[in-house]
């Protein structure tokens, strides 16, 4: 089980205040980017650096910084974590994967 699942069965357990697994060191994510996103950030994936104990909401933050445009996009878009639904306060484990899925039109 990941770092994410085992938090997130934590919560369901315990209730959203429940405190987040403690990690030391840096980790790595890898973040796709999907349609419009990846226009923003001029890539469709690449890996980023974070300190441990990281959380989505830090790494949207490093990521706007770079720019208006794709804070824009941030700002619109859901996460997914290693493939579930991710919001700004939950933990990025070290290895693990965000997608950034801007709105899309259609259907």
């Amino acid at each position: 089980m990941t770092q994410h699942a085992e938090h997130a069965e934590q919560v369901r357990r315990d209730g959203p205040g429940s405190p987040a697994p403690l990690r030391t060191g840096t980790g790595e994510v890898l973040l796709r980017f999907f349609a419009g996103a990846a226009a923003a950030a001029g890539a469709e994936e690449e890996r980023v650096a974070l300190p441990a104990g990281a959380d989505l909401g830090a790494l949207l933050e490093v990521l706007a910084a770079r720019g208006p445009r794709l804070a824009r996009v941030l700002a619109a878009s859901t996460f997914l974590l290693d493939g579930v639904s991710a919001r700004r306060g939950d933990p990025l484990p070290d290895g693990a994967t965000v997608d950034v899925l801007p709105p899309f039109a259609g259907g």
